[in-house]
């Protein structure tokens, strides 16, 4: 089929002479005799093109076209009329009708007309079901957790986003700050603009301040035309300043004129370029610490702090842990073509165990490397690294005094990096296979 399309005349003689023309087509055609019935297929159907008359029994074809705009704006409106005036067409267009065309005189168009109407609304509901995937992946909806630290974390993010205020997101590296700042731009009036993130610890003072900021041809050896800097990029949308606290503090006076009047000024420039921008920022440093210190510009913190979130690490939020290493698991299956894996009980009680101080990122590393090694479709304990495997087993807390105790966790250790080759792992330990054997019986290694 090439589109939907609902007829709405009260008419029924000419309603379904236009059904047949247009199903002739190649359009699926649905009718209504009034606007409440018209409303209610629209409520079931996805409708690409509305054909409706003005007068109908219960309500005014121009108001019903406003009504349909603005409940259904991926869906374009033609409106028929027996007697045409342009005050008429005027309205109907103003209220977002695609056109506004009287009956019998334009017979000739209505084909042309209904095509080009079809894919207008085509490319809309394209672009629609875009947007709609695109927030599924970047929205709030992508944060897996039910634990109570997230959701929190979750509720204070959504109420922001819809404000224009900016963010700063604290908290351990890899506790996910990036995905909040997607997510609060996704759920922000901005959505349909940009969202730029750049790693301010990842580039120089002088290149951090071009890429932010951009340059005139000759402000520099190299710069031989002009650049826009990510901040024009993300004119009307997002820009995320990740490790905000890594920036250097000429830079960070160039930051608070953006957020305070919306300009600032390319490097070689003499010119201030006004930008609408909202910035989210991203620490795992104690930017207030450090202000006092001196070594962040207090003015710019309480400037970036207007609305706080903690993000909380992964220790403190350990029941998500098994639905977060599923999810993983599955990506990482997806991608190297394997399929589905099972994680089984005795290796999410690892997991558990553990304090992952690298947190989310470091629990989606160890779970890609397990689905790599496995050679089967469930991951067990021996997939993980050996740090991990053996958490809270024998791995003291402290500093280890006791001979007997070292002397096991060497053998282990050596037992892990051979696979269990007791041979090798005698020949590395330059003792006696008969000697390794009595050592493992003793510490009662399995």
């Amino acid at each position: 089929m090439q589109g939907t399309i609902l007829i709405i005349d009260d008419e029924d003689r000419l309603r379904q002479l236009l059904a047949r023309l247009l199903s002739l087509e190649g359009y699926h055609v649905l009718e209504a005799n009034n606007a409440r019935n018209g409303l209610r297929v629209l409520e079931q159907e996805d409708i690409h093109l509305v054909i409706s008359d003005v007068k109908l029994p219960d309500k005014n074809g121009i108001d019903l076209t406003a009504q349909i705009r603005q409940q259904y704006p991926a869906t374009e409106i033609i409106v028929l009329t027996a007697f045409g005036t342009i005050a008429d067409g005027v309205t109907a267009i103003k209220n977002g009708a695609f056109d506004y065309i009287t009956k019998g005189d334009d017979n000739d168009r209505i084909i042309p007309l209904v095509s080009r109407a079809i894919e207008k609304a085509q490319l809309q509901f394209r672009i629609r079901q875009l947007e709609e995937k695109v927030s599924k992946r970047y929205g709030f909806e992508s944060i897996i957790g039910e634990s109570k630290p997230i959701k929190q974390a979750i509720d204070l993010a959504r109420k922001v986003a819809v404000t224009d205020t900016t963010v700063l997101l604290t908290g351990e590296t890899g506790t996910g700050k990036e995905v909040f700042a997607q997510a609060i731009h996704q759920a922000s009036p901005r959505r349909s603009g940009a969202f730029v993130a750049v790693n301010c610890s990842a580039l120089g003072k002088e290149i951090l301040e071009s890429e932010l900021f951009g340059h005139r041809a000759g402000a520099f050896t190299g710069a031989v035309r002009d650049k826009k800097g990510l901040f024009e990029e993300a004119n009307k949308g997002t820009i995320f300043l990740d490790e905000i606290g890594e920036m250097a503090l000429d830079l960070q006076a160039k930051l608070l004129r953006v957020l305070e009047m919306h300009e600032f000024i390319r490097v070689g420039d003499t010119k201030p370029t006004k930008v609408d921008v909202r910035v989210i920022a991203a620490t795992n440093r104690d930017l207030e610490r450090e202000a006092t210190a001196g070594q962040f510009r207090l003015d710019l913190y309480y400037r970036l702090s207007v609305f706080r979130i903690e993000l909380p690490s992964l220790r403190d939020r350990r029941d998500d842990i098994p639905a977060l290493a599923k999810q993983f698991a599955r990506q990482s299956a997806l991608k190297i073509g394997k399929r589905d894996v099972l994680l089984r009980p005795d290796f999410q009680q690892k997991l558990g165990q553990h304090d992952w101080k690298g947190n989310i990122r470091e629990l989606k590393n160890v779970i890609e490397r397990a689905v790599i090694l496995a050679d089967g479709p469930e991951l067990t304990p021996e997939l993980l690294p050996y740090d991990l495997l053996y958490a809270g087993k024998f791995t003291p807390t402290g500093p280890v005094f006791d001979l007997a105790q070292v002397e096991e966790n060497h053998i282990r250790h050596v037992l892990h990096h051979t696979s269990g080759n007791k041979t090798e792992a005698a020949r590395l330990l330059n003792i006696g296979l008969t000697t390794l054997y009595r050592k493992i019986a003793e510490y009662q290694i399995n």
